[in-house]
């Protein structure tokens, strides 16, 4: 009867269309192909977008590598700038919501809900006071300013006119720290202010850069020691002149004016308490931070009890490993007999870059099991390059650069004795395979994306998928060693630690000391450890929340589609359709595996007979 009828509607719409006069060729065409031409008209809106918000945050550019600003340095601290970020956002996001999502699909899809949901999210700061809060221990211009400069970051010194253009953007530097002091001004006067002691590890930090007694001396006359030998006399001594004129007359008397106001008017007026709860407004900025660096809404309250009730498990699992391999004394005592016992260490850098190496073979065979079948660019893996060696992490990745190129794991070597081999199999997994490279390394990998989505992502998916696959070297049993058993816990009962702390400090009411006794309570850290924990706390509030976050979503959604699955549900399909579209927000990544779970889930129709 269904099948009848449906024939019969079938049979009258055929009828009626024949009836109507047929539409011409070329409107045809135009419905056909309309969520192409949807798709790139927006694909050319955000190639404008792009280069629009590179010309609007020229340091912005320079960090991402696009060298076209490099002598410009606006006043992104004012509120012209603030108001004049807000217009560019509302008209962009306009622009997009004009063409709409309707008939897009893939790739079209997703990169039309990032930019709309990203371009909202800017929107939203509007409404927060952070702009008060300029300066902190991690993030400040001054820190910024120095990195650029001193030749150790972005800002390239390769030619003449690229120092140039440093001595051009150096123009700004007194505007925009004036900007920094004038922003704290009104702070103290909306009692929005940094707590004390977060504001007096900034001092050092300033009397650093302070300390020479010439030009000369400064870390800002570095691209000169360092000037190509192929620059010409000429040009060797008028840059040098003028760098000393540029840091004498301009950079250091701006970072004295900086240090003299936060020393004899800002510090005076920081405020005792410590987390963002503490401020007017300072809960919803909280709410803000954490949609920013989790990408998901999250209520506070429930993710500290959450994470407190995950410490306790992972407690209660360290225990029972220490009892099954029959590891004497207290936890504390374990953990830190972990970190610091020497017979951990490898014998040498080549041994340590082997062992990484060994890792890979071994791992292959249990991790084709879960391991979607991507095709990935080769992995090698070497010693990081000992002029980084100081300030890098234990392992890092390098994704390929190009579709011919390489994916390449860096192993630092310095310090042997701080890289245990018992650490090896969770960075190699968090960093190579199945974790950075797996995610990072596919042949081609974004190279047909716009540009917002190539050179952006989302912390939480990029870090969060690191811990996902740290976790399934637990699920595996690819930690059989104890030790491996054991730092992988403790790294996680740590990570978990400090959503407690967070959440905690900004939406608990925590005291830092209440903080720093918590970690080294439960987290097994030393005093010293759990103080610069909660420093990062107090100065990225909502930020030791992202990686974490990241994992938690991803295990709740495989267990969403397993259970909505059931015998369907294969894991390596799953962690294709994860990994396939690249850094995707939280949010947006949800509704994409809803879509894919729908479509496995989708019963055929029956050809009628």
């Amino acid at each position: 009867m269904i099948v009848s009828l449906s024939r019969a509607v079938l049979l009258a719409l055929g009828t009626c269309l024949l009836c109507l006069p047929a539409p011409p060729a070329e409107a045809q065409r135009r419905t056909a192909s309309a969520p192409a031409d949807k798709a790139n008209r927006l694909n050319a809106l955000y190639a404008q977008y792009w280069d629009a918000l590179m010309k609007l945050d020229p340091l912005q550019a320079t960090l991402q590598g696009d060298a076209r600003y490099n002598d410009q340095l606006p006043n992104t601290l004012s509120l012209a700038f603030r108001q004049q970020y807000l217009e560019f956002n509302q008209e962009w996001l306009a622009r997009a919501e004009a063409i709409g999502a309707d008939g897009l699909q893939g790739q079209d899809l997703l990169s039309y809900q990032i930019f709309v949901r990203d371009t909202r999210a800017a929107l939203a700061g509007r409404d927060h006071p952070a702009w008060m809060l300029p300066v902190n221990s991690y993030y400040n211009p001054a820190t910024i300013i120095a990195l650029l400069g001193s030749g150790a970051g972005a800002q390239p010194f390769n030619t003449v006119k690229d120092y140039e253009n440093w001595s051009r953007r150096s123009l700004g530097i007194p505007t925009l720290f004036n900007q920094a002091i004038d922003n704290m001004r009104q702070g103290i006067a909306a009692g929005v202010v940094q707590p004390r002691a977060l504001m007096e590890k900034v001092l050092p930090q300033l009397d650093a850069v302070l300390a020479a007694d010439t030009a000369q001396d400064s870390l800002f006359w570095g691209p000169i020691r360092a000037m190509p030998e192929e620059f010409s006399a000429a040009d060797r001594e008028r840059l040098s002149a003028e760098y000393q004129r540029m840091i004498d007359n301009r950079i250091l008397p701006a970072y004295r004016a900086l240090r003299g106001f936060i020393a004899t008017e800002y510090l005076p007026a920081c405020r005792d308490s410590d987390g963002l709860g503490a401020l007017p407004g300072g809960a919803a900025l909280y709410a803000h931070n954490i949609v920013q660096y989790t990408t998901i809404s999250q209520d506070p309250q429930q993710l500290h009890q959450l994470a407190q009730a995950e410490v306790t498990r992972l407690q209660g699992e360290i225990t029972s490993t220490l009892r099954s391999h029959r590891i004497r004394g207290r936890r504390e005592r374990a953990i830190h007999a972990l970190h610091t016992d020497k017979a951990h260490a490898l014998p040498s850098a080549q041994a340590l870059v082997q062992a990484y190496q060994q890792a890979g073979r071994e791992l292959a065979a249990p991790l084709a099991a879960v391991m979607p079948a991507l095709e990935l660019a080769p992995l090698q893996i070497l010693p990081l390059d000992a002029s980084r060696a100081l300030t890098a992490s234990a392992v890092s990745y390098q994704p390929p650069a190009g579709n011919d190129q390489p994916g390449t794991l860096r192993i630092n070597t310095h310090e042997l004795a701080s890289r245990p081999r018992w650490a090896i199999t969770q960075q190699y997994l968090h960093e190579a395979l199945p974790g950075h490279h797996l995610q990072l390394g596919q042949r081609g990998n974004g190279s047909a994306l716009p540009r917002f989505r190539r050179y952006t992502g989302d912390t939480a998916f990029v870090e969060g998928w690191g811990l996902y696959a740290e976790a399934l070297g637990q699920e595996l049993g690819l930690y059989d060693q104890a030790h491996e058993q054991l730092g992988y816990l403790h790294a996680s009962l740590l990570r978990t630690a400090r959503i407690v702390i967070d959440t905690g400090l900004h939406a608990q009411g925590w005291s830092r000391q209440q903080a720093a006794q918590y970690l080294q309570k439960e987290a097994d850290l030393s005093a010293a450890d759990a103080a610069l924990e909660v420093e990062r706390s107090l100065a990225m509030p909502g930020q030791a929340l992202s990686a974490r976050a990241g994992e938690w979503q991803l295990r709740k959604l495989r267990e969403h589609a397993r259970q909505a699955l059931g015998e369907q549900f294969d894991l390596r399909q799953f962690h294709a359709e994860i990994l396939r579209d690249g850094s995707l927000p939280l949010d947006i990544l949800q509704g994409k595996i809803q879509r894919w779970i729908d479509s496995q889930t989708a019963t055929p129709s029956t050809p009628a007979e």
